[in-house]
């Protein structure tokens, strides 16, 4: 890698420490006053996959879609033909989740003061990977299917950043996560048979739909994927603003990629806190570290890191204990802010 590159470039709301999504237990309100409380710059909208139906990654896709219901089968989701019990409990989970957070956010103060929220929903492959079509198959089959799914996504989220937006007062970014995406490249999803394959979906319709996607949803966009094989060719060329991703699973193969996308301008969110409670508790100053070491390697100089990097748990908190949970973000916002304080001094 070149050393010195010039990233004199402006800073990116997703430069920041915060949480990627997902959060252990079932009060809204308890989640919403803790990452509002600790994520002084990126707090985020979460999700309480605990709720059971409609609250998870897919499940919470049947609140945002627009003109497409969901329902569950046995093996998770489908495409319904009309309002279903689990659309109706999304939105309502959904629902309660804005109002927890728009409390959290009043009590705090933060009306009009321009802090910048984040809001997650899935990505439009790994949304089609994962819902059914009414014969079982993967939606993902489709190119007709995956089209709509797509529109309809991009539509539904575009009007619930408004939304959050409206009532928070604040910029308001938006998280697709895409942890099928490397599956749905490289032809790894299985199908319902052995007899029906899902063959693997074209890059240039994969970087097409997440395009669309953030071009409808406007604002700055980020891609989230904590599976290793991200198609760093295909994101240099997106109109993603952000990636983010589990430090652990780049290979060497990936460092040019990570490399030419932030002096692209862009911002990677590196996944460096564990997820659940490690045997040994890391500092601050040692997370801070490992992103620097990183980064060093791909030879960054260390002044602009505050506004190219952002810092995250290796994934979402869902499994981890409350405590750890509180922990992760803690620990994500204080090595950000350790980064930001001297980046030149860390490591020495």
């Amino acid at each position: 890698m070149t050393k010195d590159r010039d990233l004199a470039l402006p800073e990116s709301p997703f430069a920041a420490g915060t949480g990627i999504g997902s959060w252990p237990g079932t009060s809204a309100r308890e989640a919403a006053e803790i990452v509002v409380g600790e994520l002084h710059r990126l707090p985020h909208l979460v999700e309480l996959p605990a709720r059971g139906l409609g609250a998870d990654l897919i499940g919470r896709a049947s609140a945002l879609l627009v003109d497409i219901t969901i329902d569950t089968v046995p093996r998770g989701y489908r495409i319904a033909a009309g309002r279903s019990a689990v659309s109706r409990r999304a939105a309502s989970l959904l629902a309660e989740d804005i109002d927890a957070l728009e409390e959290a956010w009043e009590k705090a103060g933060l009306r009009g003061a321009e802090r910048t929220v984040k809001v997650q929903a899935p990505g439009p492959v790994t949304l089609a990977a994962q819902l059914e079509l009414s014969g079982g198959h993967r939606a993902i089959t489709d190119p007709g299917a995956l089209r709509d799914l797509a529109r309809s996504l991009a539509e539904g989220v575009a009007a619930h950043r408004a939304e959050v937006a409206r009532r928070l007062e604040c910029p308001v970014v938006v998280q697709f996560d895409e942890p099928s995406l490397p599956a749905a490249l490289a032809g790894r999803l299985t199908g319902v048979s052995a007899l029906s394959p899902v063959h693997p979906v074209d890059e240039p319709v994969a970087a097409a739909l997440i395009d669309d996607c953030a071009s409808v949803v406007g604002g700055a966009v980020a891609l989230h994927c904590c599976a290793g094989g991200l198609p760093w060719p295909m994101l240099q060329r997106s109109g993603v603003r952000a990636v983010s991703f589990d430090l652990s699973t780049l290979t060497a193969g990936d460092l040019d990629g990570v490399g030419e996308f932030v002096e692209s301008g862009r911002t990677v969110l590196l996944g460096v806190v564990p997820a659940t409670a490690p045997e040994n508790r890391p500092s601050a100053g040692e997370v801070a570290g490992s992103v620097v070491d990183f980064t060093d390697r791909l030879g960054f100089p260390r002044a602009v890191l505050p506004d190219r990097l952002g810092i995250t748990p290796v994934c979402g908190v869902a499994g981890a204990t409350p405590r750890w949970a509180r922990t992760a973000i803690e620990l994500a916002q204080s090595a950000a802010d350790t980064i930001a304080d001297d980046p030149a001094a860390i490591l020495k």
